[in-house]
Formats: structure tokens, sequence, C-alpha cells
């Protein structure tokens, strides 16, 4: 709808301290929380915010910024970086398959050449 103002966003950072998250909203001072579980962090810093602007928990929105720990952080990005070198493979692989088949391969032979199952040497030729 055009003219239609989007909801304010608040930023529901949250550290582990012991057992709980301890939740802090930088944008409003004063605002501070804590859950048990990451996954009640929105619902808490929610409630919080509300109570603090007195307006309904939600007619805003949240983002929740968990500090990560630096095994996470790599977890994530190796995960990331492993996405990345699979959607290469995958461009590579048609793009060979293709060529393969252009040049009078059997579907077969492509298949073997490139470690992959002639039936998806079939489904690669169709690949848009």
């Amino acid at each position: 709808v055009r003219g239609e103002l989007s909801p304010m966003r608040y930023t529901a950072r949250c550290v582990r301290s012991g057992a709980w998250w301890a939740i802090s909203v930088p944008e409003i001072k004063g605002v501070f929380s804590q859950a048990r579980r990451l996954d009640q962090v929105e619902g808490m810093a929610r409630e919080a915010i509300a109570l603090m602007l007195d307006v309904a928990p939600h007619s805003f929105d949240v983002d929740v910024q968990p500090d990560l720990p630096q095994e996470v952080t790599r977890a994530r990005r190796a995960r990331s970086e492993l996405r990345k070198a699979e959607e290469s493979a995958e461009e590579a692989t048609v793009t060979a398959a293709r060529a393969l088949l252009a040049k009078g391969y059997t579907v077969r032979d492509a298949g073997a050449l490139l470690g992959i199952s002639p039936q998806r040497v079939s489904q690669l030729r169709r690949v848009s």
C-alpha cells in the first residue's frame, strides 16, 4: 500500500550469561530483559519494548542479534563457503556435461568421466 510507513525496527542484542540470555535493546535506553532460550529472546524483547514505549507488542519489528561464540562463527563461515563451492561445482558440471555431449560423447561416457549417473547427465542437459 502506497504511503504506508514500515513498522519501527529494534535490535535485541543478546549475550549468554550463565544459563540465561541477557537481552538489551540499544535503540531504547533502559530496555533490558532475559530469556532461557534463544528462541524466546524475540518475545521477551518485544514485551520489554512494548512496556517501555506503551505500544502494542506487534506494532514494531525486532531483529535478534546473538553474540556468537568463535566456534559458531567459524562453522557458519565454513558452511557458507561449502554452499558456494557446491554451487560452483554444479555450474562446472553442467558446463562440462553439455560440452561433452556437444562433442559427441554418450550420456554414459559423460557420466563416467564426470563421476555422476547417466540419468544426471540427461537432467543437466535440460537445465537452463
